[in-house]
């Protein structure tokens, strides 16, 4: 792939950007950083890195990535109170070009006071097949509810509740009681504001919430908040098997 038609497919700009990049040089590539100002540069993309200005990249045909969303921020391009999730990332996953709208895209949100594992994407169909309800998806929550939970309420949640203006119910495919005001719960649809709404609907309250898996994917301990990481090519295939 050309070296110009690289850097923009990435993220690094329109491509008279990229055009201008390389010819001021200030694009290195390979594991000896040298020096590239041929934007016609034929090179060979598996296992490229490659340097602009001071970004070091790895290339990556497609993006998939996770991150530790942080509460006070909405999943939204543009945000109407909070500062939006897509400003934790790099410029470049924000620009790749692409589909419908640019860079990456969050799969499925997650509400503003909702922390814990957001997925990112700029490939449509992974993002279809990860949020749509037909594929059953299972996500898991830990949320820490008001009022002390007991064995009805869990029973409740199991069987399915009917929310306002939804007069299919809903129910968790798995729920456990950790703690007398803690519960982790598994869904496997993403209606809006579900879990606040399933606990209110037994009578009690979410003060906190927080996702902690996506299909076979756990949120690391590592990850800190506010930070992502891509995912491995071993993850991204263990998501998009087939789901039973």
């Amino acid at each position: 792939m050309r070296l110009e038609e690289i850097l923009y497919s990435q993220g690094f700009g329109t491509r008279r950007v990229c055009l201008g990049l390389i010819q001021q040089g200030h694009v290195r590539v390979g594991a000896e950083d040298r020096l590239a100002q041929d934007p016609d540069e034929d090179l060979e993309t598996d296992g490229l890195v490659f340097r602009v200005q001071d970004e070091l990249w790895a290339f990556q045909p497609l993006a998939y990535l996770m991150l530790n969303k942080p509460a006070g921020y909405e999943c939204s391009q543009k945000p109407s109170v909070h500062p939006s999730v897509y400003t934790l990332l790099p410029p470049p996953l924000r620009q790749r070009p692409g589909g419908a709208s640019a860079g990456v895209q969050t799969v499925g949100r997650l509400d503003q006071d909702t922390t814990g594992l957001l997925l990112l994407s700029d490939d449509g169909k992974f993002i279809h097949r990860m949020s749509s309800p037909k594929h059953h998806v299972p996500k898991v929550y830990q949320a820490t509810v008001r009022d002390a939970m007991d064995e009805q309420q869990r029973r409740r949640l199991l069987e399915g509740v009917v929310l306002r203006d939804d007069p299919k119910p809903v129910k968790a495919v798995a729920c456990e009681i950790t703690g007398p005001h803690t519960l982790s719960l598994t869904l496997t649809e993403g209606k809006y504001h579900q879990v606040k709404r399933m606990l209110a609907a037994v009578g009690n309250l979410v003060t906190g919430l927080h996702r902690s898996q996506t299909g076979s994917l756990h949120l690391p301990d590592e990850l800190s908040r506010g930070e992502w990481r891509w995912l491995t090519q071993e993850e991204v295939a263990s998501l998009t098997a087939r789901q039973t």
